[in-house]
């Protein structure tokens, strides 16, 4: 059986200077290195007659080295090397940049195995760079085929497990500085040869779906035989993480079935009174989340929902229709917002939308503690808390931190003795550890109920497959008085009449929120490597890219577009205080003509812009680039205004002149259902754009089958008959302690 705890450091041709650069990669065990799939394969599958080659053409030739040189220019100190390669149809010169040691190994004489592309030079065409393999005396015989089929050309033959690189569908790799893929498939396929490795999938899986060996699967994604054998490999290792996730989520849910929570029984008349007091109507989606999270909060295990809502669908009145009826139950709500800006502005709504309701809250941030209307110490809040006063406090990670979570720095924690509801705001902005920190047991035992919101309209197969252990709830629809915003792709040519029209909402008394996206790798020096993302050095270059190039537009639109304007910018080098300042300045510009002069006009933002945040005077949003975002995220900038009755306007300001383009910035133009756009969204740019696959957790190969809605219902029916037929997983040893790797390694911030 192959040893797959095997260091990488004991394969042959590894060494000390390469283990660390495979490390990188994240290859440290044999296992690790079967595991880093190819990203995709170049088709060399059939070897091309020289005599038939054209340029731009990507081929494999097979012939003689019949000349060969190297030679050096001095001025650029570079060497080039030639060689004349021949079959019996034609030859062909192949060249090779700062590569002299070549020479030595393509000796004049030598059958070789070439695949590259065919360029046009002053000499005619040539292959540039190709790579190269020896073809070896065994296996191998050579015809003149005009015997055979009248077209003179050699018939090499040769084993086609012999040629690892230039010959069939090639795989290509994720690759670091210092390990490109040719060196991966040297390494990787001498491993292939004897693999046994247990399958931790039972046989009766494999055989109902026509699924290969797990030992077959790893051969056939490295080095395939045909398209068809790869497409099978895929899908037979992508349904194993599938597979296992949902495991991992019907276990996660049966765990917290057995757990105990406070009950709420439904208080009626305390609903239909705050309901009545709204100055609005709820829509008939507000009213079905609302039922569902009462009649959740009503059973003696915890509530685990996750409300979705399109922008501005109105998912915090639902939140707060709960957070009412447990305070009134005389226990604690806590409200979690991901910045200071948005937990002011719950604060401030809420205390608008209850002053009927006699309702205690306070509001808890990094630098502001307030009760009541009124700024107290944060210590008079936590000895509120830590008396049983039920209350509803709105905080950000403060509260976290202050309860002595993963970022307390020693803080005494806020003791919660009450708390029965979490409400976590953009719930994918918090950590793991986070979240744990606030829903652990309280004192008495009981686990408080958590509802999780987000604005980010999620494909309903993608959320089932992803928050396989919460419940849904969905609010498509929008509050009444809303209007359609109106959105148009701005070219170069109507820049000038676009910049007009905002300079005329200005004088009106309306605002504008600009958002441009990070400076390009080509005009900044190059991007992080993509598998290094997370560390502390390459999210702080990331985070540079995004403040030049606010303060690059906010220049621009400063002094030279609207030097008579007040304009600001917002990125995430400033400190909490300026941007509270900057977001209390925008927010508190009026309506009417006569304060056009006061408060910000214009606010430049990155792309990170505040989420929830509610500026009902703003009524245009331009966003620089556009063709950059994704539809998904473009609709969540279009958010940011037509929070009013003024009719407010999407500027996708694009400069490209792609068609595929033009018509994925068309499908924002004529739709304004965003979960409708984030299926065209994932269709488009894939699930693990969509997604964001980094920071995932979930592996990469089962992060792209998100799309492949069989292969989902597949692995979720599989995951249920086995709990079924076994709730432990003990009669299969193999997938328990499969699904015990799993779930150390993954996860969804």
């Amino acid at each position: 059986m192959t040893d797959l705890s095997l260091p990488v450091e004991k394969l042959k041709n590894v060494g000390t200077r390469n283990a660390p650069r495979l490390h990188r990669l994240g290859v440290k065990t044999l296992k690790d290195i079967l595991w880093h799939f190819p990203t995709r394969y170049e088709d060399y599958s059939e070897t091309v007659p020289i005599s038939d080659i054209t340029p731009d053409q990507k081929v494999n030739i097979q012939g003689e080295i019949v000349k060969i040189t190297t030679k050096k220019l001095f001025p650029r100190r570079m060497f080039i090397t030639d060689a004349i390669v021949k079959d019996l149809s034609g030859a062909i010169k192949a060249v090779w940049f700062n590569q002299p040691f070549i020479e030595n190994q393509l000796p004049e004489g030598a059958f070789v195995s070439l695949a590259g592309k065919v360029k046009t030079g002053k000499n005619g065409t040539y292959l540039s760079s190709p790579t190269y393999e020896r073809i070896t005396d065994y296996g191998l015989r050579i015809t003149d085929s005009e015997t055979e089929n009248n077209n003179s050309q050699f018939a090499i033959r040769n084993s086609q497990s012999n040629l690892k690189h230039t010959k069939g569908l090639v795989p290509v790799y994720p690759e670091t500085e210092g390990i490109t893929s040719k060196y991966l498939r040297f390494l990787i396929k001498p491993l292939l040869s004897d693999l046994k490795i247990p399958d931790p999938v039972p046989e009766m899986i494999l055989k109902k779906h026509g699924f290969p060996a797990l030992a077959v699967a790893i051969k056939n994604i490295h080095f395939p035989n045909s398209e068809e054998s790869a497409q099978k490999a895929k899908e037979r290792l992508a349904f194993d993480d599938l597979m296992l996730f949902q495991i991992k989520a019907l276990l996660e849910r049966r765990k917290l079935n057995q757990l105990k929570s406070a009950s709420i029984p439904f208080n009626e008349d305390l609903v239909k009174s705050f309901i009545a007091d709204l100055p609005f109507e709820l829509t008939k989606d507000q009213k079905i989340a609302a039922w569902e999270i009462l009649k959740d909060l009503e059973k003696k295990y915890p509530m685990n929902r996750l409300m979705e809502g399109d922008v501005g669908s109105g998912k915090t009145v639902v939140a707060l229709i709960a957070a009412l009826e447990v305070v009134r139950c005389g226990y604690q709500v806590v409200i979690m917002a991901p910045t200071e800006v948005l937990a002011q502005q719950h604060y401030k709504t809420i205390s608008e939308l209850t002053a009927n309701h006699n309702l205690k809250i306070g509001l808890l941030t990094s630098s502001t503690a307030i009760m009541g209307g009124k700024k107290i110490k944060k210590a008079a809040i936590k000895n509120e808390l830590s008396k049983r006063e039920p209350m509803l406090l709105i905080g950000t990670h403060a509260v976290i931190s202050a309860r002595g979570g993963p970022a307390s720095g020693g803080q005494k924690p806020i003791d919660l003795p009450r708390l029965a509801l979490v409400i976590l705001d953009e719930q994918h902005r918090f950590g793991v550890q986070q979240r744990a920190s606030l829903v652990k047991s309280q004192n008495n035992g009981f686990v408080p109920h958590l509802l999780s919101m987000t604005a980010t309209p999620i494909p309903r197969t993608l959320a089932l497959t992803i928050y396989g252990d919460l419940d849904i709830s969905i609010i498509r629809e929008k509050p009444k008085n809303r209007q359609k915003i109106v959105t148009k792709i701005i070219g170069p040519a109507q820049r000038r009449s676009a910049y007009q029209f905002v300079r005329e909402e200005v004088s009106k008394g309306k605002q504008v929120f600009v958002v441009c996206p990070r400076i390009a790798a080509s005009e900044n020096g190059g991007e992080p490597h993509p598998k290094g993302m997370g560390t502390r050095q390459e999210k702080l270059a990331l985070l540079w890219q995004e403040v030049k190039a606010v303060e690059e537009e906010y220049k621009k639109l400063s002094q030279e577009i609207f030097p008579d304007l007040k304009v600001a910018m917002l990125h995430g080098k400033l400190k909490p205080k300026e941007k509270n300042k900057i977001m209390s300045d925008f927010s508190a510009k009026g309506g009417s003509a006569s304060d056009v002069k006061d408060g910000i006009d214009i606010l430049v933002s990155t792309s990170v812009i505040e989420v929830g945040v509610d500026i009902p005077n703003a009524t245009i949003m331009m966003v620089e680039s556009a063709e950059r975002f994704g539809l998904a995220q473009l609709h969540q900038f279009r958010g940011r205004v037509g929070r009013s009755e003024h009719q407010s306007y999407c500027l996708l300001f694009s400069s490209s002149g792609d068609k595929s383009t033009n018509q994925r910035l068309k499908a924002l133009v004529s739709c304004d259902d965003g979960f409708e756009l984030a299926e065209k969204d994932m269709s488009i740019r894939g699930p693990g754009e969509f997604m964001g696959t980094k920071q995932s957790g979930m592996p990469d190969l089962a992060m792209a089958s998100l799309a492949n809605i069989d292969l989902i219902k597949k692995a979720r029916a599989e995951a249920h008959l086995l709990l079924k037929e076994d709730s432990s997983l003990s009669r299969y040893p193999l997938l328990r302690e499969r699904l015990d790797e799993f779930q150390k390694m993954t996860h969804f911030e």
